[in-house]
């Protein structure tokens, strides 16, 4: 009878049994770092430098978590040759990032599965190594030179010799660099003198028939362990780095608010005690009349810190402006009001009709002998918020009209504080014809799903 012969199977070579394993890590410390960085949670507490004890527990328990599942499914025999045992890594990161308390607590929480397994000398190795971080943190001339680290020891080196004025700087980029290969050194020690044939320090099971790794292998195993620590350092640098540009955005854009409506408040004053004065010596009556408003507009302005109002006080205080302006102007001057239900709670920034109406009156209605009528109309389409302010004064030359929204303070004010607010969201309209009246419109989104960035 013929036996047929069942060839053995082929051994696995160096490339499945070293380089694939690297690979494998990497990508997954990647993807650990990627996820992170998409909660809002753990971005908060990258930005912070100085962070108190509960601050760092809690970035404790951030890294853990997710750097202790890598240890658990190491653990598992049929992940074991994966090489996705990132717990060194972990609990170095924890103490570069949040000093000592965080790197002992999370090398200990991250060695439980490894301890659960058996292997005792984990909790010891990735303590010393959280501490460790925390040592380099101690060491560093500024916590941002901690994002700027590289795995690449040429650099390194070269930042040394050339840095004359920073030895400190490039010193610990170069301790850094040492301290994470002790580190991997360290666990391939335990991992050789571990009797575990499958043991979680070495980068792959102990199989006997496996050829002994050569220096090339051990030399991509260190350069992976530093890539491992640099990669999330990088992804979360970015992550940084943008939230601290939206955030000088926010405190750029609350800057350019609170300069317009400082510039519109004494623009208003200033015209308002010239009424006065002029009436001082005319009708002293109707001058203390006119200080009497003035006083209650002013409390009004002095009490409003906010760069938003709901609509229904902004129109609450052009009746107010118009009560002062009524005095000037007498029965020329009129008012109408058409404001819909539905958009009195919406807000605006603050002092954005003022400026509108003033215009109306010193540049249409008071050059009118008989006067005119100023309407401010408001309607809500689709969750946009539509403004009219219209008079029938004596409009505005061709010529003029192109270039208003750039000159004058009032209207050139309400259009840069809108586009500070809403970018390219917004429409802000003028139309006018000589002898018949302006009208101004805004269409603008509700306000309060940007008020997060800006106030």
């Amino acid at each position: 009878m013929l036996q047929t012969q069942v060839p053995p199977l082929p051994q696995p070579g160096m490339l499945e049994l070293y380089y694939v394993p690297l690979l494998v890590r990497l990508a997954v410390v990647a993807a650990i770092a990627s996820v992170l960085a998409r909660s809002g949670q753990f971005k908060r507490a990258l930005l912070r430098e100085s962070r108190t004890l509960n601050q760092r527990l809690e970035l404790a328990v951030w890294l853990s978590v997710v750097f202790g599942a890598s240890v658990a499914v190491s653990m598992l025999p049929v992940y074991r040759a994966l090489g996705v045992d990132l717990g060194l890594e972990g609990a170095l990161l924890a103490g570069l990032l949040g000093g000592y308390v965080s790197g002992l607590l999370s090398g200990i929480l991250i060695s439980i599965p490894a301890v659960i397994g058996g292997q005792h000398l984990s909790m010891v190795l990735l303590a010393g190594v959280g501490v460790l971080g925390g040592l380099l943190r101690d060491w560093a001339p500024d916590p941002e030179e901690i994002w700027r680290f590289s795995p690449l020891p040429d650099l390194n080196i070269y930042r040394f010799f050339t840095e004359k004025r920073n030895y400190r700087r490039a010193a610990f980029h170069l301790l850094t660099l040492a301290g994470i290969l002790c580190a991997e050194f360290l666990r391939q020690t335990i991992g050789d003198l571990s009797s575990a044939e499958n043991s979680p320090f070495r980068l792959t099971p102990r199989i006997a028939s496996n050829p002994h790794p050569g220096f090339i292998s051990y030399a991509a195993l260190y350069l992976a362990t530093l890539l491992a620590v640099a990669i999330p350092l990088k992804i979360w640098n970015n992550t940084r780095n943008e939230r601290k540009l939206e955030e000088q955005e926010r405190l750029l854009a609350e800057a350019r608010l609170a300069a317009l409506t400082s510039q519109i408040n004494p623009h208003f004053l200033f015209n308002t005690l010239n009424s006065v004065s002029s009436l001082i010596r005319t009708d002293p009556d109707q001058a203390r009349l006119m200080v009497v408003r003035l006083s209650k507009v002013l409390r009004r302005l002095l009490r409003k810190h906010e760069n938003f109002t709901p609509l229904r006080e902004e129109l609450s205080f052009i009746e107010d402006y118009l009560s002062i302006e009524v005095v000037r102007f007498g029965d020329k001057l009129r008012f109408e009001k058409d404001a819909a239900a539905d958009t009195l709670d919406m807000l605006v920034p603050s002092m954005m009709l003022q400026p509108l109406v003033e215009n109306s009156i010193k540049h249409g209605i008071s050059r009118k002998v008989e006067g005119g009528a100023i309407r401010i109309r408001t309607h809500r389409t689709d969750s946009r918020l539509h403004l009219l302010v219209e008079d029938d004064g004596v409009g505005i030359p061709e010529d003029k009209l192109a270039t208003l929204l750039d000159r004058g303070i009032g209207v050139t004010n309400v259009n840069e504080r809108l586009k500070v607010l809403f970018g390219n969201d917004y429409r802000m309209w003028v139309e006018s014809q000589p002898g018949q009246g302006t009208r101004i419109q805004i269409e603008m989104p509700e306000l309060h799903t940007q008020l997060a960035a800006v106030s």
